[in-house]
C-alpha cells in the first residue's frame, strides 16, 4: 500500500495499477520462460487499462450544477448556507465522488458522493453552511467530479460547472444617537422654509406651473434662465447626508496594507489580492454603519468620491458603480454589495509587479480590480469638481467624511466644504492620528467637527465624538446581529 500511495491518483484505481503490475510481471515471466500463453495474457493486462483511461477521457458522463446562496450577499461573520443541485445530463451510469472548490481561507472543502442517498429524479441535492470574517467576493466552486470506468480501473476527474461568486458586505456597527441630524421632526421628514425676505443667495426657485400666482415669479432668477421661475415658499423634504468616502491609495497606505502580488495558495481566478489596509477597513466599516444609522433615520444618501466622483465607480462588487444616491431599504443594500471590494485606488494600485505586502490577519479579498487606466491623470482631490457636487445640494443636510491621512494643503481644500452641510464631521484614520493634529485644527477652524481615530478605536465612540469632546475607549461591542467588533 505504502507503494501504491507513491503512485499518480487521479489515474488509475487500485485494481488498475494492480493490473499493470500484474502484466508487467507475466511479461517478464512470458520473457523468461517462453510462454506464448503468458504473453497474450500480459498483453491483455497491460492493454485493458490504458483502453479504459483512453475511453474514460472521450467518453465522459456530463453534468449539471445549481448552486444558490442564502442569504445571498451576506454579512462578515454571518453563515450564509450553501445548497447545491447536481444533475446527469449525458449518458452513462454509476458513482461519482465529488468536491466543491473553496479558496483556502475558507477551510476544507466539502466532499460528497453521487447520486445521493435522496436523489429523487435524477437530481442530487447537498448543503453545507460557509462564513467570512473578511469582506470582498469569492469565487465558490466550481465542483470537481471524479468518476471511473465500468470496470473500475481507470479514474477521471474534471471541473463540472463555472463555479459563482459570494458576496461578503461589511457588518454595520450600531451607532448613537447624535445631534449629527439637525432639527428633524418624527416622521424623518424636514421642513425647508424661505425667509420671509429671501435674497438671491439663499432663496430656492422653481420653473413655473400653470396655476403658479404670479406674486410668487421671481424675476432675477427669471432673468437668468430666460423663463418664468417662481420661489418656493415651503417644502417638505426627506433629509439628505452626503457621505465623502476616501479610497485614495496614498491616504491609507502604510502599516499592514495588501497589495497586488501573486501568494502561494491566496490567489483568485486572476490571481490578485485586493488593495486594502487596516486604516481603510475601519473606514469601510464606519461608512457601512453610518449609512445603516441614518438609513432607519429616513435619510436619503449621497456617496463621493475626494474628486466628486461616484464613491463606487472602482469598485467590483456594484451594482450600479455610477451611480451617487441611494435611498429606501434597496439603496442601503446597494451601498453595502458596492463596499463589499471597494479597495484602494490611485496611481500606485496599477503596479502588477510582485510586491511583497501582507495583512494582519490574512486580511485580503480577492477580486479583479477595474481598469485602472487614466488614474494617474485623475482631478485632484478637493478640488472644484467635490463642491461643485456639494454645492448642488447646499444645505440640505450633513456632510460626513472619511478620510485617511491629509496633507496641509488638501486639508485648507477641503475645509471651505462645511458651509455646503447642515453640520459637517470628519474621521481622518490613521496609524499615528496625533500627527494630524495642525490637520484637525485646519478643518475645525473651516467649521468641520473632526477627529482623528487610529484603527484599533470603536466606530461607536468615534461617531459619539461629534457630540462631545471626549477620549476615544476601547472599540465598541454593540453591533448588529451578525456584525463583527469593529476595529
Amino acid at each position: 500500500m505504502a507503494l501504491l500511495d507513491r503512485l499518480p491518483q487521479h489515474l488509475f484505481t487500485a485494481r488498475g495499477w494492480g493490473m499493470l503490475a500484474a502484466g508487467v510481471f507475466t511479461l517478464a515471466a512470458a520473457q523468461v520462460m517462453g510462454r506464448r500463453d503468458l504473453l497474450t495474457l500480459s498483453i491483455l493486462l497491460l492493454v485493458l487499462p490504458l483502453v479504459s483511461l483512453a475511453g474514460i477521457r472521450l467518453v465522459k458522463p456530463r453534468f449539471r450544477v445549481y448552486r444558490e446562496f442564502h442569504p445571498s450577499p451576506v454579512e462578515t461573520s454571518s453563515p450564509t448556507t450553501v445548497r447545491l443541485a447536481v444533475a446527469r445530463t449525458g449518458a452513462g451510469g454509476g458513482r461519482a465522488n465529488m468536491e466543491e472548490r473553496l479558496p483556502p481561507w475558507f477551510g476544507t472543502s466539502p466532499a460528497f458522493r453521487f447520486p445521493s442517498r435522496s436523489a429523487a429524479g435524477g437530481t442530487s441535492r447537498y448543503e453545507y453552511h460557509l462564513r467570512s470574517a473578511q469582506r470582498g467576493q469569492f469565487r465558490i466552486g466550481p465542483v470537481t467530479a471524479e468518476f471511473s470506468d465500468p470496470f473500475g480501473l481507470s479514474l477521471h476527474r474534471q471541473a463540472i460547472d463555472g463555479g459563482d461568486t459570494l458576496t461578503v458586505t461589511p457588518a454595520a456597527v450600531v451607532l448613537p444617537a447624535t445631534g449629527l441630524a439637525g432639527a428633524r421632526g418624527n416622521d424623518g421628514v424636514t421642513a425647508t422654509r424661505t425667509r420671509a425676505n429671501p435674497s438671491d443667495d439663499d432663496v430656492m426657485t422653481r420653473e413655473y406651473r400653470h396655476g403658479d400666482p404670479m406674486r410668487r415669479v421671481h424675476w432675477a432668477a427669471t432673468a437668468r434662465h430666460g423663463s418664468l421661475m417662481v420661489r418656493q415658499e415651503e417644502s417638505v423634504t426627506t433629509p439628505e447626508a452626503t457621505i465623502i468616502m476616501d479610497h485614495r491609495f496614498g491616504a491609507f497606505a502604510g502599516g499592514s496594507t495588501a497589495v497586488p502580488s501573486r501568494q502561494a495558495g491566496q490567489a483568485a481566478a486572476d490571481g490578485y489580492s485586493m488593495v486594502t489596509s487596516d486604516t481603510f477597513e475601519w473606514s469601510v466599516v464606519a461608512a457601512m454603519s453610518i449609512s445603516a444609522h441614518l438609513a432607519d433615520r429616513n435619510y436619503g444618501l449621497r456617496f463621493l468620491d475626494a474628486c466628486g466622483g461616484p464613491a463606487f465607480l472602482q469598485s467590483p462588487s456594484a451594482p450600479e458603480p455610477e451611480s451617487e444616491e441611494y435611498g429606501g431599504t434597496s439603496g442601503l443594500q446597494s451601498i453595502a454589495e458596492s463596499l463589499a471590494a471597494i479597495q484602494l485606488s490611485g496611481p500606485h494600485h496599477g503596479r502588477r509587479e510582485a510586491t511583497a505586502g501582507t495583512l494582519s490577519g490574512s486580511r485580503a479579498a480577492f477580486v479583479r480590480p477595474r481598469s485602472l487606466a487614466g488614474q494617474d491623470n485623475a482631478p485632484a482631490a478637493f478640488d472644484d469638481g467635490l463642491m461643485d457636487k456639494l454645492s448642488a445640494h447646499r444645505m440640505r443636510g450633513p456632510v460626513i467624511a472619511l478620510l485617511g491621512r491629509l496633507s496641509a494643503e488638501e486639508a485648507h481644500a477641503l475645509a471651505p466644504a462645511a458651509g455646503y452641510g447642515t453640520n459637517a464631521f470628519a474621521v481622518l484614520v490613521a496609524d499615528k492620528p496625533a500627527e494630524l493634529a495642525p490637520v484637525l485644527e485646519t478643518l475645525r477652524q473651516g467649521g468641520w467637527r473632526a477627529v482623528a481615530v487610529p484603527p484599533s478605536a470603536g466606530i461607536a465612540a468615534a461617531w459619539a465624538a461629534f457630540d462631545e469632546d471626549i477620549p476615544l475607549p476601547a472599540p465598541a461591542a454593540d453591533v448588529r446581529p451578525g456584525a463583527r467588533v469593529a476595529p
